[in-house]
């Protein structure tokens, strides 16, 4: 069992102890060792100057390995990026649309992949958005959409609105394998809170993105794309670091690219995130905290919101917890509410953290979040709601 109270002395600036931070579906605190990793990228870029970077590439190949553990796979397999917008648009790149103009998609994508997806249907591209609920026949409901003019197919493991988890992902997997489609799994609100088996979920030849802003503590600019093997792309949208093993003998009127996930790299960049990540990482292993730990101390803290919540008896036309069979919801509590916005803003000013979707109010616990505190935040959202 993880012991909040052992644990919130690692995160003193964050004074975790002191809050009530249910934000941990979103920005969970960071663990204090990212603030002396972050000095210490400033400290090498002083004293190395441009000799920096191979000190920088060493950390990037760090988050990778992390990432890797997370998903069961090699760190060569893995591409970074400073945030998922930027390596799902390199990824559109390489699809054949031309002779598969077809994407198939479902109403229920986080923002960065709804609104390119929409801005692509503006400009006449076929988008296909099925409704994401209800979920359970969700995957089943993808499948029947796939055909051979379908480039690819673009869902999340679990629903950023809801945490529900998104069941029977290796339908889509197969309908995708049938067509010649490619599949891009969001793995964003599953990754380090639900173990996450690449082969255990048939998705061995599936991209899967996501990053470290929520669930792993990595803070901004620390997103992945998982490659995989075998796979030979080649990105319309590229960075020079695509052809950084070969760049003294690249051609200047020559694209080449790196094989396998060293094609979709971007270029120079901020790599401070990667430092604070790298030891992030390191943290969460000296801690054990693996997945299998963090999901069953979540489920624990989310049963406990749930019931206090519940405990509560408000009229279910004000607000009600959003109905999924227990084992299916992931990292937090989703609570529906027509004021869910209104009700996250006073929460706020009374100092306690959560957010809103819509009409959905996110509560979200986090491994250094002790049981008052959750029975506290859920005191203070009924005196919110009433």
């Amino acid at each position: 069992m993880i012991e909040p109270s052992a644990l919130a002395i690692h995160y003193s600036r964050f004074r975790v102890a002191e809050r009530i931070l249910l934000t941990g579906h979103s920005h969970q605190a960071w663990p204090d060792v990212g603030l002396a990793a972050q000095q210490r990228a400033w400290l090498d870029a002083a004293e190395l100057v441009d000799d920096k970077w191979p000190r920088d590439l060493e950390q990037a190949q760090r988050v990778r390995e992390g990432f890797a553990r997370l998903l069961g796979d090699k760190a060569e397999h893995i591409a970074l990026g400073q945030n998922t917008h930027e390596l799902l648009v390199r990824w559109l790149s390489a699809l054949p649309l031309r002779a598969r103009p077809r994407i198939v998609t479902t109403d229920g994508e986080f923002r960065s992949m709804r609104r390119q997806l929409n801005r692509l249907a503006e400009e006449g591209w076929p988008i296909t958005a099925v409704a994401a609920r209800p979920v359970a026949t969700l995957a089943e409901r993808l499948s029947l959409q796939i055909d051979d003019r379908t480039a690819c197919v673009m869902v999340s493991s679990v629903l950023y609105d809801t945490a529900e988890m998104v069941p029977e992902l290796p339908l889509v997997a197969a309908a995708c394998r049938h067509h010649g489609a490619r599949l891009l799994v969001d793995a964003y609100h599953h990754l380090n809170v639900v173990p996450f088996d690449s082969t255990a979920l048939d998705l061995e030849d599936a991209f899967v993105t996501g990053g470290g802003y929520k669930y792993c503590q990595l803070g901004e600019g620390n997103c992945f794309l998982r490659i995989p093997a075998g796979c030979d792309m080649r990105p319309i949208v590229t960075g020079w670091y695509a052809e950084l093993a070969a760049l003294d003998a690249a051609r200047p009127s020559q694209v080449a690219y790196e094989p396998g996930a060293g094609a979709f790299a971007g270029a120079t960049y901020d790599p401070t995130s990667h430092y604070r990540a790298a030891a992030v990482f390191d943290f969460f292993q000296s801690q054990r905290l693996v997945p299998e730990r963090l999901r069953l101390a979540n489920q624990r803290q989310v049963g406990i919101l749930k019931n206090a919540f519940e405990a509560l008896d408000l009229d279910p036309v004000v607000a009600h917890v959003e109905p999924m069979p227990d084992e299916r919801r992931g990292g937090f509590l989703a609570i529906r509410t027509p004021r869910a916005a209104d009700v996250a803003r006073a929460l706020r000013a009374d100092g306690t953290f959560v957010d809103a979707r819509g009409d959905i109010l996110r509560v979200g616990p986090a491994p250094y979040v002790r049981d008052d505190q959750l029975h506290a935040g859920i005191e203070a959202i009924g005196r919110a709601v009433k």
